[in-house]
């Protein structure tokens, strides 16, 4: 736990022009991380919205960017596995709020 609250406080605070600076070339929109607490363990729960999540990988795999190699170390050290959940739904305004139609 102590790992994944360094990388968290990383992110948002000591990093962050740099990880934000990254979901640029991904097309990333949105990216944030949740910690859950179960009788089965503590899970990193990740929701992502980019427009588009082949660009986004691609860039991803590609990236030179020192916060990128970081954040993949994490995954490497901290990650069991992944699995990717069923999405049921995705609202969003953002448009709306950048003066567009939705």
């Amino acid at each position: 736990m102590e790992r994944v609250r360094e990388w968290a406080k990383t992110l948002n605070e000591t990093r962050r022009s740099e990880a934000v600076a990254t979901l640029r070339d991904e097309t990333v929109v949105l990216e944030a991380a949740f910690l859950d607490h179960t009788s089965d363990g503590d899970f990193l729960i990740y929701v992502m919205t980019a427009e588009s999540f082949e660009r986004a990988a691609e860039a991803a795999k590609r990236s030179a960017h020192d916060i990128d190699v970081y954040h993949r170390q994490f995954k490497r050290d901290v990650w069991e596995r992944r699995e990717e959940l069923e999405s049921l739904v995705d609202l969003e305004r953002i448009s709306e709020l950048l003066g567009g139609v939705s």
